[in-house]
């Protein structure tokens, strides 16, 4: 069997150590090195110990460190989802996203062309990049849709996915790019909604939502998602880009009420009588997420767990972080 050599960039993030997990449960991989810089979002208990797995601590967009590691590393594979992914950040400091997700997805593709030409690069994208929708009732994105970003954040996602994709069309170099919906799951940043809801819930807090709780959002759990990260990443996939959506969509206001509805069930003692407190609307908000795929490759796709056994299942892991003061 050939043994595959990967460098995964953010792994000791959130979807970056589900994808590291799922490799190391391979029998095919000789070695993983992580390249992560430790910043928000980053956390080295995500990550169990495997004599298989290096990490170093650096930042993708310093050139000289990351291209020594590529060189020394020799990849067969190079999966990137390093990135800053925090729509409300972007808005305050912007130009830190711009560093991280386009100067840095730059220095790797440099690192790709100039040392492991020969690797196949996996560039992890959102769907945000394509703007959003005004209406549940409107057709999904898939992978024709023109790039409409809205925020700092998408914008910078949507100018790295072009940066690697002219990597491929100039140099003939093995990339895809990958647009995922939202995540949930073990392990998620605690800024992001879902850990927000339940940290609210749990410590007898109402939970702040934007405006009317109406936006929509496209859900798919985080070792789905990974899963179709590796499968793109070691099969001969052709196409330049996939979308990989999830198996549910929901209001804000929705979301909440499967969670309550699984805290109520499971754990009444944090039963509330109100849950929500509505607060200002997020500058330029996006509406509606929703996507499609043109292509049917991607197995993993189609195997997603049932979204509300997976919810209850990260449901029981934060309330038992949460109230062993673990977050």
């Amino acid at each position: 069997m050939y043994k595959k050599r990967i460098i995964v960039t953010g792994g000791f993030g959130f979807i970056g150590s589900h994808v590291i997990e799922e490799l190391l449960n391979r029998g095919d991989i000789e070695a993983i090195a992580n390249i992560d810089n430790l910043s928000i979002g980053s956390n080295t208990e995500n990550v169990a110990y495997d004599d298989r797995l290096v990490h170093f601590v650096a930042d993708i967009a310093k050139e000289g460190t990351v291209h020594s590691i590529i060189k020394s590393f020799k990849p067969t594979h190079i999966l990137h989802l390093a990135a800053q992914s925090h729509v409300d950040r972007s808005i305050t400091t912007p130009m830190s996203f711009v560093e991280t997700n386009v100067v840095g997805t730059a220095v790797l593709l440099e690192g790709l062309r100039q040392f492991a030409p020969g690797a196949k690069f996996v560039h992890v994208s959102t769907d945000e990049v394509y703007g959003h929708l005004t209406s549940i009732v409107d057709k999904p994105f898939n992978e024709d849709t023109h790039l409409d970003p809205r925020s700092p954040y998408s914008s910078s996602k949507a100018s790295s996915d072009l940066i690697a994709l002219s990597y491929r069309n100039t140099y003939n170099l093995d990339i895809t790019v990958t647009r995922c919906c939202n995540n949930y799951g073990e392990r998620q940043f605690d800024e992001k909604f879902i850990p927000t809801i339940l940290r609210s819930i749990i410590a007898g807090n109402k939970i702040p939502v934007y405006g009317q709780g109406n936006n929509v959002r496209e859900w798919i759990y985080v070792k789905d998602h990974a899963k179709a990260i590796i499968e793109v990443a070691f099969n001969d996939y052709q196409e330049w880009v996939y979308n990989i959506p999830g198996v549910e969509r929901l209001t804000n206001l929705e979301l909440i009420n499967v969670i309550v509805g699984i805290i109520e069930d499971k754990f009444p003692e944090y039963k509330q009588e109100e849950y929500i407190q509505f607060v200002a609307d997020r500058p330029g908000h996006d509406l509606c997420y929703m996507l499609e795929t043109n292509y049917n490759d991607i197995s993993s796709i189609n195997a997603q767990q049932d979204f509300y056994a997976a919810m209850t299942k990260v449901v029981e892991f934060y309330v038992a972080k949460l109230t062993s003061g673990c977050l």
